[in-house]
Order: structure tokens, then C-alpha cells, then sequence
């Protein structure tokens, strides 16, 4: 059972929520073949491991090609989150994806756009766009990527992130990357305490500008870490069932979820990349019920947790605790970084239809 509370996603990537369904459509419309060893015998994405999954989303991404595509894949998102009780979301969205299909960044941006303009026009659900590199691809990609977001301002692109083989390629090298974003106004995560250690969550929190960490649970192999974390008041996106599925924990029971959370550090839910894992942000807040032990006031605390922790600006975070809490008074909104460059609510979209 879904808990009826509202809830808020700060951690799910743009193309990893494509459902098969969607990418076979979007493949018919753009007269593509679906790549070999995409989907498996129970028609679902097929993957073996963290490498494997890469490599899978990849192939997914693949036929998302124009922008009419990523307006359909964040509405589709979006309305799929609205009708389990979500009120806002942060997508990952990685410009490198796109380029690799030949999208201009304006288009692909407008297709974002008009997704989250819809979504909101038909469920009264807000989304905004984490733009986020690709560590594999290398420093000097990430900083173009970082310079190309801060010369393309927009209320929607609130935040920075970076993705990627996170053992292979450590965050300290990039810090130019979250200099530049840091100082266009972005937001600052960084994905970091999942497929490698504690040593990569210390590095991502040394980086410029960085308030959350995506994922972070392996914070916990570290008590040191840990109280820092809490007396700094980081904010760790996680995400249950990914870790589950990936293998950085055998089972719910084993996940520091709960443990983190009782040592004072901030924690919200994501899903991830949610049909690749068979999650849900619905999902991941009655995980947290079932195996976590979270009451209706406990997830509350979490939604609370996310939209204070948002890169969203400030009249819209107040908006969404109202939404919380009708009738009543919107808590203080911490702030994670400088202003957005504007707040304007609905900026026009170029019409992606």
C-alpha cells in the first residue's frame, strides 16, 4: 500500500524513467529498431550488474531522440508521480545524452520544458531539472557541460550534478566542473557513497558547492563521517530499491536507510531510474513504511526534508510546504546555494507539442 502522504523526489534520471512501453513508441515514431538485448523474455530491460545496467540505460536512451521524446518521457514521469501523491520532482538530466543522439541542448531543454509544463497544467505537479555530466566522459567535458548550463539560465535548470562510474572516476578531479555551476547559481550534488566508499562522499562534500549527496549510504561505514554529515545537515538522496537491485546491500534489511536517519542525517527517497529497478517513488516511501518502520508523520518528515533540501527557488519551496500543511504557516526553506537567476513560474517553452 502507498502511503497517502505527499511526497517529493529529489533523485531519478530523465531517461531512466522511460518504461518499455514508452520506448517501444518512441522508437516506432522515430522508425528505429529497438537494440539487440534491450528487453528481456518478460519484455522488461534487460542487465547484469552495475556495468551491465549502464550499459542497458544506455541502449534505452538511445531512441530518445527528439524533443517531442523528452516531453512525452517527463510527462509520462510526472503523471505516473502525481497520481501516488508526489507534489514535486527533481529530474537528472544529462545534456551529454542527448548530444549523443545529435539533440541540440535548446531542443532537448525545450522538450524538458514542455514536459514539466504540461504535467503541471494536467496534475498540478512540479518539476525541475538537475543538469548533470557524465564523470567517464572526462573533466574537460564535465567543465563545457557546467559552462554550457551557466550560459543557458532558465527557472527550470536549478541544479548540477554528476553521474557516472563513481569507483572509476573519483569527484576531486572535477572541481572546476561545481566552481562554474556553483557560481551560475546552481545547485550542487553529487553522486557519490554507492558503488564506492566513505573516501568518495568526503571527496564530493569537498567539492564547491555541495549541499546533498545522491546516494551517500556508504557514509555509513565511517561514524566520523556520519556525525559530520548530521551536524552539517547534508541532505542524502536515497534510494532504497537501486541499492537493493544493484547489489550495494543484499536486502532492505541490511540498507543503513533507518540507521542514518536516527543518527541525525537528513534523508529523502528517490527511485532512481524506476522501471530498470522496478521502483516507484510510491514505492520507495512504502518500502520505507514496511522495512524502515517510517509512520505517515515519519514520510511527512521526509517530503519535508526534500522540498526544504530542494534546488527549486524560494516562493516555490513555500508554495509546496503550504501544500504540506493547508492552512497553515510554511516552515523556514533552507536555501542550498545562491538565488536562482530568476522565479519566474512559467517561463514560455518554445511549444513542444
Amino acid at each position: 500500500m502507498i502511503p497517502a502522504v505527499p511526497k517529493a523526489e529529489l533523485h531519478v534520471h530523465v531517461e531512466g524513467t522511460a518504461e518499455p512501453e514508452l520506448v517501444r513508441r518512441i522508437a516506432a515514431r522515430n522508425d528505429l529498431d529497438l537494440p539487440v538485448g534491450l528487453l528481456g523474455d518478460d519484455d522488461r530491460f534487460a542487465w547484469h550488474g552495475f556495468p551491465g545496467f549502464l550499459d542497458t540505460y544506455d541502449l534505452a536512451a538511445s531512441v530518445i531522440r527528439t524533443a517531442q521524446d523528452y516531453r512525452d518521457v517527463v510527462f509520462e514521469y510526472l503523471s505516473g508521480c502525481a497520481a501516488e501523491g508526489a507534489i514535486y520532482v527533481e529530474l537528472i538530466s544529462s545534456p551529454d545524452q542527448a548530444r549523443a543522439v545529435g539533440l541540440p541542448e535548446e531542443e532537448h531543454r525545450a522538450g524538458l520544458f514542455a514536459g514539466i509544463d504540461d504535467a503541471r497544467a494536467a496534475h498540478g505537479i512540479e518539476g525541475r531539472i538537475v543538469v548533470s555530466v557524465v564523470r567517464n566522459l572526462g573533466v574537460e567535458a564535465a567543465e563545457r557541460t557546467a559552462a554550457e548550463a551557466a550560459a543557458l539560465p532558465h527557472p527550470y535548470v536549478v541544479g548540477f550534478n554528476m553521474a557516472g562510474d563513481e569507483a572509476g572516476y573519483p569527484p576531486s578531479p572535477f572541481r572546476r566542473a561545481y566552481e562554474i555551476a556553483r557560481d551560475a547559481g546552481l545547485g550542487c550534488t553529487v553522486h557519490a557513497g554507492e558503488h564506492a566508499g566513505p573516501e568518495s562522499v568526503r571527496q564530493a562534500l569537498a567539492l564547491p558547492g555541495v549541499t546533498r549527496i545522491s546516494h551517500g549510504v556508504r557514509a555509513v561505514e565511517d561514524p566520523g563521517l556520519v556525525r559530520e554529515l548530521a551536524d552539517a545537515g547534508t541532505v542524502l538522496e536515497v534510494c532504497p530499491t537501486s541499492n537493493v537491485a544493484l547489489g550495494v546491500y543484499e536486502s532492505y534489511a541490511d540498507h543503513p536507510f533507518a540507521a542514518l536517519r536516527e543518527a541525525g542525517v537528513p534523508v529523502t527517497l528517490g527511485s532512481d531510474d524506476p522501471p530498470f529497478f522496478r521502483a516507484t517513488i510510491g514505492g520507495e516511501y512504502a518500502v520505507a513504511r514496511k522495512h524502515f518502520g517510517l509512520d505517515d508523520a515519519a514520510l511527512l518528515d521526509v517530503t519535508r526534508t526534500a522540498i526544504t533540501a530542494s534546488f527549486a527557488d524560494a516562493t516555490l519551496r513555500e508554495e509546496l510546504l503550504r501544500r504540506l500543511h493547508p492552512g497553515g504557516p510554511a516552515r523556514e526553506a533552507a536555501r542550498c546555494g545562491p538565488p536562482s537567476p530568476s522565479t519566474l513560474r512559467r517561463p514560455p517553452t518554445d511549444g513542444v507539442r
